[in-house]
C-alpha cells in the first residue's frame, strides 16, 4: 500500500514547516502580492486552531494566515496520488467482503437490551484496485450498521502482532459470511498465536488503566464498561498463553464482569483483581507452549494466494 504523508486535520504545524498558501496574498492597495499556491515557512505557530499562523514567504514578506488558508507542502504535492478514498468512492468495497462475524458483548455473552451488534471482518480488493496508483484503504467502516472490515493484508499484519480485536474475530463462533479463502484462514488461525499476546495485551491494559486513574483523579469517574472489557482482556490473554486458544464466551466470570460494568465494584477492588491477573499473566508466559513468534511464512503464503485469486471477478 502507498504511504501518504500523515495529515491530521487538527494538527498544528510547527515553526519551520513549509506550507502552501491556499489564497492570494493581497497588499494594502488591493494589489495581489502573491498568487494562490505560494510557498512559505511558518515562523510562528498558534496555540490552537482558532488563531492565525505567521508565515514568511519567499521574498521575506510576512502574512497572518489561518489554518484553513495553508496546507503542508509535502501534503499539497501529493494531490490524489496514493489516496485510497478515491478507490473507496469508485467501488463498493462491501461487495468484496470475504469474512463477516459478530464480536463484542454479544459474542462474549455480556450483552443486554442496550447492546449493539458489532460486525467485523475482512475484505479483499480486486487486483486492479491494488494496481491503481490510488491504492486501497486499510479499513472500511459504517457507523450506522456497526460494520468494520480490514483489508486482508492489514488484518493479517494485526493478527501477527496479536491484536486482540483481530484475534477475537478468528475465534468468535458467530460467523455470518465465510468464503473458501476465509475458511482456509480460520482453519489455520492458531498460526497467529504466539507469546506476543503477553506484551500486546498486558501493554494495552496497563496504558488504559493509567489513563483511567488520571480520569478518576481529575473527573471523579471512569467508564466502567471499558474497565470491564480490560479485565476480560487479561483473562482472555492468560487463557491464550495456557491453552493456545482465544476464549470468547466468559460464562465463568460473567456475573462479576457485569457487576463491574454496572459500577457495583469499587475501583480498589477492581485494581486488586487487575494486579492479580497481571501476576497470573507473568506466570503463564513462562510456561506457555506457544512459540515466541507467529508463523509469518504461512501468513505470507496465504496473502500471495489471495492476491493471485483477486485477479478473478469472483471472490475466492
Amino acid at each position: 500500500m502507498t504511504e501518504r504523508v500523515h495529515q491530521n486535520p487538527n494538527l498544528i504545524y510547527s515553526t519551520g514547516t513549509q506550507v502552501v498558501c491556499l489564497r492570494e496574498i493581497i497588499g494594502q492597495n488591493g494589489r495581489t502580492l502573491h498568487p494562490r499556491g505560494t510557498v512559505g515557512v511558518v515562523i510562528h505557530a498558534p496555540g490552537d486552531l482558532e488563531h492565525a499562523y505567521r508565515v514568511r514567504l519567499v521574498d521575506g514578506y510576512e502574512e497572518n494566515l489561518r489554518h484553513g488558508e495553508i496546507v503542508m507542502l509535502a501534503h499539497f504535492k501529493e494531490g490524489e496520488i496514493g489516496d485510497p478514498r478515491i478507490t473507496a468512492r469508485r467501488s463498493d468495497l462491501y461487495d468484496r467482503v470475504i469474512f463477516r462475524c459478530v464480536v463484542g458483548s454479544r459474542a462474549f455473552g455480556l450483552d443486554d437490551e442496550n447492546s449493539d451488534t458489532d460486525y467485523r471482518g475482512i475484505y479483499l480488493p480486486t487486483a486492479e484496485m491494488h494496481w491503481s496508483m490510488y491504492g486501497v484503504p486499510e479499513q472500511i467502516e459504517c457507523d450506522e450498521t456497526q460494520e468494520h472490515y480490514w483489508e486482508l493484508q492489514r488484518f493479517l499484519v494485526l493478527a501477527l502482532k496479536a491484536n486482540p480485536n483481530v484475534l477475537e474475530c478468528l475465534y468468535t463462533p458467530l460467523i455470518e459470511v465465510k468464503t473458501p479463502l476465509a475458511g482456509e484462514l480460520l482453519e489455520m488461525r492458531s498460526a497467529f498465536l504466539s507469546r506476543l499476546v503477553y506484551q500486546t495485551y498486558n501493554g494495552y491494559v496497563m496504558s488504559q488503566f493509567k489513563k483511567m486513574q488520571s480520569d478518576l483523579r481529575n473527573q471523579g469517574q471512569v467508564k466502567w464498561k471499558h474497565v470491564m472489557h480490560l479485565i476480560r482482556l487479561l483473562i482472555s490473554g492468560i487463557s491464550v498463553l495456557r491453552d493456545g486458544f482465544v476464549p470468547i464466551r466468559v460464562e465463568q466470570h460473567r456475573d462479576r464482569l457485569l457487576a463491574i460494568k454496572r459500577g457495583e465494584v469499587s475501583w480498589d477492588e477492581t485494581e486488586d483483581w487487575r494486579r492479580r491477573l497481571h501476576q497470573e499473566f507473568d506466570s503463564a508466559v513462562t510456561k506457555s507452549p506457544l512459540p515466541e513468534r507467529p508463523d509469518y511464512e504461512w501468513a505470507n503464503a496465504l496473502l500471495m494466494k489471495a492476491r493471485r485469486a483477486a485477479m478473478a471477478a469472483e471472490l475466492p
